[in-house]
């Protein structure tokens, strides 16, 4: 008899700027709960922010979602890239306005550089649209150096971030 696969533990970056970004994260939300050997255990609040990136762009509405999951790192990806082109996500830019975009930010204590994934990611520590809502979730992490999200979180540039109201 084989052992079941383990479980890993996840967290995931959404963004969204357009095509009314509450509702494309509340459905990648949504459609994060349905991946296959993949739990939802928790979704932090929304997010207003000041968009990153090249250009007059709309604000970001963004979250960070929790999973646990048996899927392998670059599985994982994959299944957030079909997600995202779903969302009719399009990459003509970087950094540049978008329907929906699925960061995989944490896979357990991983390390992971290759040409299509890096973890942890390589702005983690330095977005506070993602390092709010992940501390929101998670108040105790620490990356895999012992440094705590909430020591971070401090060091962050604050971008005018706002939490939303809850949305029904």
């Amino acid at each position: 008899m084989t052992a079941p696969a383990p479980h890993h533990c996840c967290y995931i970056g959404l963004g969204s700027n357009l095509e009314t970004p509450v509702k494309q994260v509340q459905q990648a939300l949504n459609e994060l709960a349905q991946l296959p050997h993949s739990q939802l255990v928790n979704a932090s609040s929304l997010y207003r922010s000041r968009a990153v990136g090249p250009g007059e762009q709309p604000d970001y509405i963004n979250a960070v979602a929790q999973l646990t999951t048996q899927l392998k790192p670059l599985a994982l990806l994959d299944a957030l890239q079909a997600i995202e082109q779903a969302h009719q996500r399009q990459r003509l830019v970087r950094w540049g306005p978008r329907t929906l975009d699925l960061d995989l930010l944490l896979y357990d204590d991983l390390s992971i550089d290759n040409e299509r994934l890096t973890v942890p990611h390589p702005y983690l520590t330095v977005r506070d649209f993602v390092l709010r809502p992940l501390l929101e979730i998670a108040p105790k992490l620490h990356l895999a150096d012992g440094t705590s999200i909430a020591s971070w979180t401090q060091r962050c540039d604050d971008t005018g971030l706002i939490k939303l109201p809850v949305q029904r």
